[in-house]
């Protein structure tokens, strides 16, 4: 796919694989930020408590969570025992908003109680994998 400038057809580039989401790797954790999204479908953070998706989503974001767990950083910072599944509760759909939503170590810096609209957030990278199995039996079942 090509984008078409504003100079004209005579100049094209490449569109990025994946405009949605971005990952950041910095001291042990991963920051996803999803610049390309309304407020009302953002990612949804409880700092510290969980994490929140839409459900249309979710396919995508998995494969995000499949890239991190490919790259270097999350192989130094892995720690089997916080890798496992129940750091995160399973997937539970809300059908008011189409969110899933996911209890876990996933923060945003924003100290108020409840899930916020959220254009980042960060997982430690060795709860990445257990994110990753929650999202994969939710996307199965």
């Amino acid at each position: 796919m090509t984008l078409e400038l504003a100079g004209g057809p005579d100049f094209a580039a490449a569109a990025p694989e994946n405009p949605r989401w971005t990952r950041r790797y910095a001291g042990g954790a991963v920051t996803f930020r999803s610049p390309a999204r309304t407020p009302e479908r953002m990612p949804r953070v409880w700092s510290g408590r969980g994490l929140g998706l839409p459900d249309a989503e979710l396919a995508e974001f998995a494969g995000q969570l499949r890239r991190v767990m490919k790259h270097d950083a999350y192989w130094a910072a892995r720690n089997p025992s916080a890798g496992e599944a129940k750091v995160w509760t399973p997937g539970r759909y809300d059908d008011e908003d189409g969110f899933v939503y996911f209890a876990g170590p996933c923060t945003h810096g924003d100290p108020w109680p409840g899930y916020r609209p959220a254009r980042t957030f960060t997982i430690a990278l060795p709860c990445v994998r257990g994110l990753r199995i929650r999202v994969a039996a939710y996307l199965a079942g």
